[in-house]
């Protein structure tokens, strides 16, 4: 297989162009792909530098550039070079253009605004991070989201990508010997939902955790019988209060958090608490 190096440029951080050349390559097994960043590219003199490094180990080039003049001298370097180069929002920003009727704005780095999402992001993350592991119990009601789960069931992680696309969200651990809040069985505004796993990845999970802290493999935290009486227990609460269950034994985090989503959206949209859809 044949080694590609594929340059990413962005006039802003790079963050969009990015996740769309991650989407893209997850599509290909095996692929042997070199990643070379260029973030923050504003003036000629650092197009130009950057044109020698890909010279050098020459492959295909995706760009996010509104400057024209800068845009224009890529553009022109690649076809001296013979490098395939593709604008990688060209094509959604035209359509969008087409069916808004509204120009597109030139602005690098525009959907980094300080606007009012942005700070509602950021007012989500500190919340968040707040009310982790069933911290701060008492402000539950003001959470748009709250996560149940046993030990290790991504319940952290997914919070704080939820928290990332603008949801205050609040965690709990589900632990037989340690019976939750009361207030978790009352709240009305959040939408509380359950995750869970099979024993068997929970075991697994739960045993690398106890190796990366240099602990003992073998104790009650994953032994079996325990685990599985553990889960038995949180699924029955969830069931108990009919709360929706998402199973993340073969879901990323992202894949949970969509899931997530997808049902506060829904809950919305049916008339229940939360204020819908947010933006990213």
């Amino acid at each position: 297989m044949q080694r590609l190096h594929l340059h990413l440029l962005s006039d802003s951080t790079g963050e969009t162009l990015e996740m769309i050349a991650k989407a893209a390559l997850a599509q290909f097994d095996g692929a042997d792909v070199v990643r070379h960043f260029w973030p923050m590219v504003r003036s000629m003199q650092h197009l130009d530098r950057i044109m020698g490094e890909i010279a050098a180990n020459p492959g295909l080039v995706l760009y996010t550039l509104v400057n024209p003049e800068t845009r224009e001298r890529l553009e022109q370097r690649c076809i001296a070079l013979g490098l395939p180069h593709v604008a990688a929002l060209d094509a959604v920003s035209d359509a969008l253009e087409q069916q808004l009727g509204l120009p597109v704005k030139g602005r690098p780095g525009r959907q980094h605004v300080m606007d009012e999402a942005y700070f509602r992001r950021v007012e989500a993350i500190q919340f968040t991070i707040a009310h982790d592991d069933g911290v701060n119990w008492e402000n539950w009601e003001e959470a748009d989201i709250v996560l149940a789960g046993v030990s290790r069931s991504s319940k952290t992680p997914t919070s704080i990508y939820l928290a990332n696309r603008g949801y205050k969200v609040a965690n709990i651990p589900i632990v037989v010997e340690s019976p939750p809040p009361p207030m978790l069985f009352s709240l009305r505004r959040p939408l509380v939902v359950g995750l869970t796993t099979s024993p068997e990845r929970l075991i697994a999970v739960r045993r690398n955790r106890l190796l990366s802290l240099n602990q003992a493999p073998e104790t009650a935290y994953v032994d079996n019988e325990q685990v599985t009486r553990e889960v038995q227990f949180a699924r029955r609460m969830f069931a108990d209060n009919g709360w929706p269950v998402i199973d993340v034994s073969r879901r990323s985090i992202e894949e949970t958090a969509a899931a997530v989503i997808n049902l506060y959206n829904e809950r919305a949209a049916a008339g229940g608490s939360g204020d819908g859809a947010k933006p990213i």
